[in-house]
């Protein structure tokens, strides 16, 4: 091969590296919104990595507490990205209290970016049979377990 050819292919090499999405090295937890885990340990393993902060970003009043997912994560769900992780467990110090009534003694989930009827139909196919809501039309959709 030329050297012109070389330089060719590594040019080529580079660029598909370079333009490649994000999903080719994400993390993603399909796996673990088949809703068959507890809050804490949905949650445990992300903080663990960091692959969320450990600091809650927002405590609902029914204790649902949402963690940022770090810059570097590439969390994904049913090949959507992850805006936010969701969890509460009752008694579990990993967590913060709301000021209401809890919605349940553990849930966890995560908001996707990507619209309610798409996210569904990858979750069902998946196999889940985690509640799907939409929280911003054609934007962001909740994708959320309640624990055993």
């Amino acid at each position: 091969m030329t050297k012109v050819a070389l330089n060719i292919v590594a040019q080529l090499v580079v660029t598909t590296i370079g333009c490649a999405p994000v999903l080719c090295w994400a993390h993603a937890l399909d796996d673990q919104l088949a809703c068959q885990l507890s809050a804490h340990t949905f949650i445990k393993p992300l903080l663990d990595s960091r692959d969320i902060d450990p600091m809650p970003m927002r405590v609902e009043a029914n204790s649902v507490n949402a963690f940022r997912p770090t810059p570097d994560s590439h969390l994904t769900a049913f090949g959507f990205r992850v805006d936010a992780v969701l969890g509460y467990e009752e008694g579990d110090s990993m967590f913060k209290q709301g000021s209401g009534k809890s919605l349940a003694k553990s849930g966890y989930g995560v908001v996707v970016f990507g619209p309610s009827d798409t996210v569904r139909a990858r979750v069902r196919a998946a196999g889940s049979d985690a509640v799907v809501r939409e929280v911003v039309p054609l934007l962001l959709t909740v994708v959320f377990c309640s624990g055993p």
